[in-house]
């Protein structure tokens, strides 16, 4: 591999499932595969933006860990009816340096969905870094949608749960690390469930778009044993995440960078 080889990498939306992200890039950075250029949605986004700013993968895991994720999106419910993601606007600030774009270790981007002009967009610049974040992260329904500049943004998986387009002529090969595999469940009961599953199968489709722009795809198969809400199984995760990685990584993406 040419020492000035750009890999940019796009860390898909997946609640809790996103924790494997960390395992993925864990297995990047091992074999000097370090990505120089990040996009991300939901869990993604937040993964990403500790990594773009300048955290390793073992020191987010521990973040992750020593601050109880499953305390992130903490309950609090609002006068309209959602749950609040006020804890993580403030973990965020307290370990990112500062709260804009422009000013991370690396070019990062993230999608979110604007409930205004019923259109997804991609964010990549300017203050309000940790609000963006946020909003990325506020699955519809669920959490209350966050106000930038007079306008609504829910999660971006709407549109660009694996916002792979950001990274379009900006790197030579492309990474997608998609954590929401689609594949088979056993019983779906609950509504709990039934939403989950809703939304997981209404989300495929763009991912499936977003596939066609990687040069590599992770996706942990195994992720579907795995609720969005599994906050607790950090360490699981993530080293799914990176098992995952491992396997692309030495059956597909060294043998194509040896012969650069």
């Amino acid at each position: 591999m040419h020492a000035n080889t750009k890999i940019g990498i796009a860390l898909s939306g997946g609640g809790a499932r996103g924790i494997a992200h960390i395992g993925v890039l864990k297995a990047l950075d091992e074999h000097l595969l370090t990505p120089c250029r990040l996009s991300g949605t939901s869990m993604g986004a937040i993964v990403g933006v500790l990594y773009a700013g300048g955290f390793s993968p073992d020191k987010i895991a521990e973040i992750l860990k020593q601050e109880k994720i499953y305390k992130w999106f903490k309950v609090e419910w609002l006068s309209a009816g959602f749950l609040s993601l006020a804890g993580v606007k403030e973990l965020l600030l307290k370990y990112l340096k500062h709260d804009d774009f422009n000013r991370l270790e690396k070019p990062f981007s993230l999608g979110v969905s604007n409930l205004n002009t019923g259109k997804g967009e991609i964010i990549n610049k300017g203050d309000h870094l940790t609000d963006w974040v946020i909003a990325s992260a506020s699955v519809p329904v669920v959490f209350t949608p966050v106000t930038i500049n007079g306008h609504s943004y829910v999660d971006g998986g709407l549109f660009h749960n694996l916002p792979t387009e950001s990274l379009i002529g900006e790197c030579d090969y492309i990474i997608g690390s998609n954590v929401n595999p689609v594949g088979r469940v056993g019983k779906v009961e609950s509504a709990k469930h039934v939403g989950e599953r809703v939304f997981n199968l209404a989300i495929a489709q763009n991912v499936w778009q977003s596939r066609t722009y990687c040069d590599f795809f992770i996706e942990p198969r195994a992720m579907v044993k795995y609720s969005p809400w599994d906050y607790t199984k950090v360490d699981e995760l993530i080293e799914l995440g990176y098992k995952s990685a491992k396997k692309v990584i030495t059956k597909f993406i060294l043998p194509e960078l040896q012969e650069v």
